[in-house]
């Protein structure tokens, strides 16, 4: 599967809200949420150090936003483009508000449940699924979160 042209531009936004958490001194990931024709309708950036909500990651923050500018929880025919591979809340999160696809950079390989650790967004005993696009931007991605956390240790 190949990333489309918009799936690329909303990757470079969601690296650019990466890099905002990464200032504010939060996990560098970012997020975008784009309907069906690749307008951006929802953004977010990992903020659970600013909110002190262990659910304020961007994934949610973006759905949360993209819900809000539709008018209803259903993001059918939405995708979600995230700087890393999303975890198990983020994961489940998409699939509860039915987004169609999800394009993602840097893999996880501790928490990741698109496919390191787990793959619920593909897993045939749950009734919703997405396609998925990995490793869009990755080199990028990893970067970020490589540099965040070498200066925290």
């Amino acid at each position: 599967m190949i990333a489309a042209p918009s799936d690329a531009a909303a990757m470079r936004r969601a690296l650019a809200l990466a890099q905002e958490a990464a200032a504010d001194g939060d996990v560098p990931v970012g997020a975008v949420v784009t309907d069906a024709e690749g307008a951006v309708i929802g953004e977010g950036r990992n903020r659970r150090e600013e909110t002190h909500d262990p659910t304020a990651h961007a994934e949610i923050v973006a759905l949360r936003q993209a819900a809000v500018a539709r008018g209803g929880w259903n993001l059918d025919g939405c995708t979600l483009v995230v700087t890393l591979e999303p975890c198990v809340m983020c994961a489940g999160a998409m699939l509860q508000a039915h987004v169609s696809r999800l394009v993602y950079g840097a893999w996880d390989d501790k928490a990741g449940a698109v496919g390191s650790v787990y793959d619920v967004v593909r897993d045939r005993r749950l009734p919703q699924r997405a396609e998925v696009i990995a490793g869009v931007y990755a080199e990028e991605a990893a970067s970020l979160l490589h540099t965040f956390f070498t200066a925290r240790r």
